[in-house]
């Protein structure tokens, strides 16, 4: 249970960091599209540096809620950013949202739901070995590689599309080794920051951030975010049982994951269709 409010409260603060980040990223140039000049311009924005607080602050939740439950657990609990995203939306705005928009959050959060119930995620059985890391590296690496060029030759929402699913993956990944962090402090808390996950995960987050920069930049927030929601946990799922033994129900129970990731998948794209949060949210309001 402190597994799931802690990943509840991350997913809160996640939430306020997208929007507030979509609002000072929308402002950068076209020209600092994949340029480090993109991260400066944005650090010279207080709404930004706001945003980065309140990932800081998301960061420090989802690691401890690591700690206490396991990453096929903790990184589903994460979409719940996305209801979390479009209630702090109506609350800056003051964007009316419509029947329609609560029936995509509801199918969201009700997918999310029947995915945990039937997945039934348990604890790892064992620690993950260099190998391992190297293998799970080098699919993760090449999956991003390709979501990234095909992102660089495409434009507007269809590039966000593929930088938000690059970012989830990323931030997935970052999370995998955050677990293994944890798990490192937990026997040579001395020692930890002499190991390497720790860097990695600093190296992996950084640029998952930097991809998601790019994302919000190109479309509109309600395109990145179903993206990056959809693809962080199923990932999520993947590694945990992959790296650390993690157990999900199989047989049957698969027909109702797939329903409840079908669930998650049709709030996101009718979130994403809205004409109403499509629109540019900056459009009519002061930076």
């Amino acid at each position: 249970m402190i597994a799931v409010i802690l990943a509840v409260l991350a997913a809160a603060c996640n939430a306020l960091s997208s929007v507030l980040q979509r609002r000072a990223a929308r402002t950068a140039p076209e020209s600092d599209a994949f340029k480090l000049t993109l991260l400066w311009d944005m650090m010279r924005k207080p709404v930004w540096l706001g945003g980065i607080g309140a990932l800081i602050g998301g960061f420090l939740l989802q690691a401890s809620a690591l700690n206490f439950g396991t990453l096929a657990l903790v990184q589903p609990l994460l979409i719940t950013e996305l209801p979390f995203t479009m209630l702090i939306i109506w609350l800056m705005y003051r964007i009316k949202l419509t029947w329609n928009l609560w029936q995509a959050i509801i199918a969201v959060t009700v997918g999310l739901g029947v995915l945990l119930a039937a997945a039934s995620p348990g604890h790892g059985t064992r620690a993950p070995d260099p190998a391992d890391w190297i293998i799970v590296t080098i699919v993760c690496g090449a999956i991003a590689t390709y979501l990234i060029v095909a992102a660089k030759i495409s434009s507007g929402s269809h590039r966000a599309a593929l930088l938000g699913t690059a970012s989830g993956l990323g931030f997935a990944f970052t999370a995998a080794l955050m677990k293994e962090g944890t798990r490192l402090f937990d026997t040579e808390q001395a020692e930890v920051l002499t190991t390497w996950p720790v860097y990695a995960m600093v190296a992996a987050g950084v640029f998952s951030v930097f991809l998601l920069q790019n994302a919000l930049q190109s479309g509109n927030l309600v395109v990145v975010q179903p993206t990056l929601n959809v693809t962080d946990p199923v990932a999520s799922i993947g590694l945990g049982v992959a790296l650390f033994g993690e157990s999900i129900r199989l047989g049957a129970w698969i027909v109702a994951e797939l329903i409840g990731i079908g669930l998650i998948f049709y709030g996101s794209v009718r979130l994403a269709q809205s004409p109403l949060i499509r629109q540019d949210l900056a459009a009519g309001h002061s930076e």
